[in-house]
């Protein structure tokens, strides 16, 4: 019977702690049926008109319960969190007692169960942190140094001394310490493998992923486990390294996680993806067979694409509105969380193992050093998407501002913080970023032809209206447009054109891919430095407490994209999807093609 890798061989610095320091951290073992390795899919062909009517109407009946559910559990909700008094009284009293604001409430950490990485609790893993009735509030303290984050592919001889010094001492602490090593990975753990209920909505998880949570739960996160790390070696200046993997110079692992003998180390990586393998930012589960410069060129047009001309709203670099009551199903991710942040992920992680582990999958990422080097570079994104002008700003929604965690600090005291409080990371958080050079600006996609104007022939026989379907194999759709004209600069710059795949169903506990392109040669697919090249779907495994599978949707800004093919005037484009990696069907429910401002 397969196991899951035991996170206590953390290489041969094990005198520096103990030998058994995650032995609270391993999984529950009833039953293990997952295979341990992904299945690729022969590309075959297959096409479906969408100018048909779509069999939505279930879709659109549960989305109306649970908007019911909802709104019938607001009351509920504020008399569980008076109820809670020492727990929650003074950190929830000020949450507008009788208007109907819908954030997020920080969890009740007595519910915690344990964290599910198979369907239905056949393999649990115990993630809840202690307990205590003692909350303090967040409060920027402008005493703090400011600190400054380095590149970690070009950090000192001495910061690494002083990095590894601090990293091997959390390893040090007793494993019920909640500034440990073992209970900081078991953070992420809980808060994303549905070890939390939410208040007032029992039966449903909090996922700060597939959501607007995604960039303000990982910066606080970071904040504490850094300000950790600082206490640990009495340094209040000390910054956590980012690995620079959107810049050539920054795409293999960094070097200093690669040293067996370092607390740096962990050994439930992808041995092929080792340095000086360039990250591929666009990966699924397997190799790409190509040279050094095409993989610069994808990512470095990736990059462009998913911080550039596909992010040009909040709505589609934050991703799906997620408020109390929400269920975590029908949403969708923002364009880094989805790509290249998932693709890092399962490219990191270790495919020997069953489920991925360690980067591989959620439930155990935090184990492994290099997740907070990685997360630290998506955080960068967040601050440098908001210095690219037109709408790319911060999301005002009080829901979003006023949605709440709990962290334990270098004090090991219990925290409750809002996303508020992390929009202003130098201001607020006394941190910033060692500045580099940013060549994805300037590396635009190009159309695989010029002015790409004649789309793929599809024979009408071809065409099928039925929904949804089971994406097993290359398939073609012909999604209509609202509005086939070619728009002002004004109105492009008012409205985004947006394709959206909706009720993509799964199952979560699965890393899943698959590639998307317009207007492009099904049989002869673009690379993905062109402009045919849409995007991707991507989705990192992770556990969860009902059997029933994952329903989500993906969002694509298609502007920029339609002006580059010249398909401005066109009633219709023609839409490729290419499954790239899964072990269980892939279920599509739609598509369609509308305007956000």
């Amino acid at each position: 019977m397969a196991t899951a890798p035991s996170p206590t061989t953390m290489g041969t610095y094990s005198s520096l702690i103990s030998t058994n320091s995650f032995s609270t951290f391993l999984p529950n073992k009833s039953q293990l049926s997952l295979s341990g390795k992904s299945k690729h899919y022969v590309a075959r062909r297959s096409s479906i008109s969408c100018k048909a009517t779509n069999n939505n109407n279930s879709n659109n009946q549960n989305e109306q319960q649970e908007e019911s559910s909802r709104l019938l559990g607001k009351l509920d909700r504020r008399n569980i969190l008076i109820g809670l008094g020492g727990l929650y009284g003074a950190t929830t009293l000020d949450r507008k007692p009788f208007a109907f604001a819908d954030p997020i409430a920080p969890p009740d950490l007595t519910t915690c169960k344990p964290a599910e990485i198979t369907p239905g609790g056949s393999e649990t893993v115990p993630c809840c942190p202690p307990v205590t009735t003692k909350i303090k509030t967040f409060k920027p303290d402008l005493s703090i140094p400011l600190r400054t984050r380095p590149a970690a592919h070009q950090v000192t001889d001495e910061y690494l001394a002083k990095f590894k010094k601090a990293q091997a001492a959390m390893r040090a602490l007793p494993d019920d310490d909640p500034r440990s090593m073992v209970q900081q990975a078991k953070v992420h753990c809980a808060y994303c493998n549905g070890a939390y209920p939410q208040v007032g909505f029992t039966d449903n998880d909090i996922q700060v992923h597939f959501s607007w949570l995604f960039f303000p739960f990982h910066r606080m996160y970071l904040y504490f486990y850094e300000r950790i790390l600082g206490k640990l070696i009495d340094d209040p200046t000390f910054a956590l390294p980012y690995w620079n993997w959107d810049s050539p110079v920054g795409f293999p692992i960094p070097d200093i996680y690669t040293d067996t003998s370092s607390p740096l180390y962990d050994q439930y990586r992808n041995a092929d993806h080792q340095p000086p393998v360039l990250v591929d930012l666009s990966y699924g589960g397997k190799d790409d067979d190509v040279d050094e410069q095409t993989r610069i060129d994808e990512n470095l047009a990736i990059m462009y694409r998913q911080m550039v001309s596909g992010a040009k709203t909040p709505d589609l670099f934050f991703g799906h509105a997620y408020r109390a009551g929400n269920l975590n199903t029908g949403k969708y991710p923002g364009t880094i969380e989805n790509m290249p942040h998932n693709n890092i992920h399962i490219w990191v992680g270790d495919p020997s193992q069953t489920h991925q582990e360690d980067m591989g999958n959620f439930y155990s990422a935090g184990r492994d050093p290099l997740f907070y080097a990685h997360h630290c570079n998506v955080d960068r994104m967040w601050n440098i998407w908001k210095t690219l002008g037109g709408k790319r700003k911060d999301i005002t929604d009080t829901d979003w501002l006023d949605a709440e965690f709990l962290f334990y600090d270098e004090n090991a005291e219990l925290v409750n913080c809002k996303v508020r409080d992390s929009l202003e990371p130098e201001k607020q958080l006394r941190y910033n970023y060692e500045p580099v050079s940013l060549p994805w600006l300037f590396t635009k996609p190009t159309a695989r032809k010029t002015k790409n104007k004649t789309k793929a022939k599809v024979a009408a026989t071809q065409l099928t209206s039925k929904f949804p379907a089971t994406l097993v194999e290359v398939t073609t759709v012909e999604v209509a447009r609202p509005k086939p004209r070619k728009r002002s600069k004004k109105e492009k710059v008012d409205e985004e054109e947006l394709l959206i795949i909706k009720d993509i169903e799964f199952e979560g506990t699965e890393a899943v891919k698959f590639d998307v392109f317009i207007n492009d040669d099904a049989e002869s697919l673009s690379r993905r430095d062109k402009s045919e090249f849409a995007g991707s779907f991507v989705h990192v495994p992770q556990g969860k407490t009902t059997k029933a599978k994952t329903k989500t949707n993906l969002k694509l800004g298609i502007t920029d994209l339609l002006e580059d093919l010249g398909a401005e005037d066109d009633s219709s484009v023609l839409v490729t999807l290419v499954p790239r990696v899964s072990n269980s069907p892939i279920t599509i429910g739609g598509f369609k093609i509308e305007y956000s401002s």
